[in-house]
């Protein structure tokens, strides 16, 4: 039976994660190593400043107080006796779309599986509480059989998107597109009258282009987005060598 490794950033105890784990025992032993508490936002980030600690919460089911890269690294080099054959992470409450991945937990625990070989996986769902997780963690069913079958490109992993609408209109193969978010630092005061600031909120100004994942999503369909580990553009190599001339002979 293959084994999957399962993790996300909202915690130990998200709704998500439960229904992910659920879904995925029909088809794989399932290895649950996840955040004890919500690491929403915290990106690619490892922690280096103390120790981790791992607690076994059950049968197959562990929690690290650290981040998901931490629940990752560990879990494949210290926890998990054999090299998992495909690593989900998810379910999260809320999209994952455009430039929302660079800050994504959930999406750069996929991102470290992907560095250490692992074909990876990406689940977000869209819309707003309350969420229906079991109709994600059947599109996130149908990928992973179909990675174990057919297999990722190297160094790549796949951010999946789904739609928090009551009808699905299909599947699309998006690229990522750009999401920023407007108004979404806010200013406060303390009871001293001491001015702070809130980053979170705002309003999303998605990507038109249609072949996106924000555009997708929005008009309904789930958004499968490849992701490579290169984030190299390679069309300004050229534009640095022959424009800004950098590289003399």
């Amino acid at each position: 039976m293959p084994l999957f490794l399962i993790t996300n950033d909202d915690g130990i105890h998200s709704p998500g994660l439960e229904a992910l784990v659920q879904r995925l025992r029909r088809q794989a032993e399932c290895m649950v190593i996840a955040p004890d508490r919500d690491n929403s936002a915290v990106s690619h980030s490892l922690t280096m400043n103390r120790p981790l600690r791992v607690t076994k919460m059950g049968d197959g089911f562990y929690t690290l107080d650290g981040t998901p890269t931490d629940c990752v690294a560990i879990g494949l080099n210290k926890i998990i006796k054999r090299k998992p054959d495909l690593l989900i992470s998810g379910i999260n409450p809320g999209p994952n779309l455009g430039d929302d991945i660079s800050y994504s937990g959930t999406v750069s625990a996929a991102v470290e599986g992907t560095m250490y070989g692992v074909p990876s996986l990406a689940v977000s769902l869209a819309g707003e509480a309350p969420y229906d997780f079991m109709r994600a963690a059947e599109v996130a069913a149908t990928l992973a059989a179909m990675i174990l079958k057919q297999g990722l490109p190297k160094d790549t992993l796949l951010n999946t998107n789904v739609p928090g609408t009551a009808s699905i209109k299909g599947m699309k193969v998006t690229r990522q597109g750009r999401r920023l978010w407007d108004n979404a630092i806010q200013e406060t005061l303390d009871p001293w009258g001491r001015k702070h600031y809130w980053i979170g909120g705002g309003t999303p100004s998605p990507d038109s282009g249609e072949d996106t994942d924000s555009y997708a999503v929005n008009n309904g369909y789930i958004s499968v987005t490849p992701i490579h580990l290169d984030l190299t553009n390679h069309q300004g190599i050229e534009y640095l060598k022959k424009d800004w001339k950098l590289e003399q002979d």
